[in-house]
Order: structure tokens, then sequence, then C-alpha cells
């Protein structure tokens, strides 16, 4: 699904919570008489693409309200494609800042967490350039200043981001890349 807005960059909350639908609804499962009388579960949708995430674990609806959310973050960065230039490739300066903090340093995707602040914006971003050099990982790594085991590692850490990647590759033709041996 490609969508040209600016916010698909920035998956901070501040932009994405304005432009989301939230209800509330009583969750099933277990949980006792409390859970049958509040409406603590909670669905968040994204009006623009219509992706939406739910999370009723917690009896606390900030809580579910805060895991919705996330979820929701982890959706738009996984569905949604923005046009990038490769020709040539201008890495955004935080993806050079957390990939290679010191200058001179090699570019490692291994270096980013999945619990960084940034990850999905990394996910979004290697996702656009695998689309744009039509599933081609060594052409990716290349533009990012990375090698093609490094980029691939970083793919086969999130099996959910792996398989958006196979649906890219498998788009342009090509075999889908394999889970990483443990």
């Amino acid at each position: 699904m490609n969508h040209d807005s600016s916010y698909i960059r920035e998956l901070s909350i501040e932009r994405v919570v304005p432009q989301c639908r939230w209800e509330a609804f009583r969750g099933s499962g277990p949980g006792g008489q409390k859970r049958n009388k509040t409406s603590s579960a909670v669905r968040v949708t994204h009006v623009p693409t219509g992706l939406s995430a739910t999370a009723s674990e917690s009896r606390s609806q900030a809580e579910n309200r805060a895991k919705a959310l996330g979820r929701l973050r982890r959706r738009i960065a996984l569905a949604i494609r923005q046009n990038v230039g490769i020709d040539p490739f201008e890495m955004p300066p935080w993806f050079v800042e957390i990939a290679a903090p010191a200058t001179g340093q090699k570019m490692r995707l291994a270096r980013v967490s999945r619990r960084h602040e940034r990850y999905l914006d990394f996910v979004a971003l290697v996702l656009d350039l695998l689309t744009a050099v039509e599933g081609s990982v060594s052409a990716a790594a290349g533009c990012v200043g990375t090698g093609s085991s490094d980029l691939v590692a970083f793919l086969q850490r999130d099996e959910k981001l792996l398989v958006h990647v196979n649906q890219i590759r498998s788009h342009f033709g090509l075999k889908p890349l394999g889970t990483r041996h443990r």
C-alpha cells in the first residue's frame, strides 16, 4: 500500500494520535467480574489508512490504549510504503546517527534494537528501499552503506518484518529470504 503523507517518516505518537478514532469495549476472556463490568478493551483505527489495532490484556483502559497505539504504529510501519528516491539515496540524519554513531564507522543495522525509539522508522525506511530496488537486498544494503549480510540479519530478527520483506520480494519474482538459524 503506497501513501505519500509526511507522517509516515515520523511515526511519533504526537503525529499519529490526532488521525485516529478510538473505541472502548468490554473485553472477553478471563478476568473475573471486573472485566465483565468495564469497557477497558480498546480499538484504535488510523482513519487515513484504515489500519486498526486492539488491546484487551489489561483491566486498565489507559494501558490498553498505549498497547493498541504501539501495535498500530507497527502496522503502519509494515504496511504503508512511501516512494524514496534511490539515485542517489540520501540517508536521513537520524539513520546515520544511530547506525554509525562514530564518524567513519561502517553502518551496522545490528546496532538498532527493536526497543529503540526509532526502530519503526528504520523498518519503514528499509521496506521503502526494498520496494524501490525491486526487492534486491544487495541494492538496498548499498543504498544505506552496509553489507547484504548485515541487512539480512536485521530483517531476520523480526518475524513480521521478514514476512513483509518476502511479500515485496515475491511481488518482484525473487525468492524469499529464509529465517535465521538459531
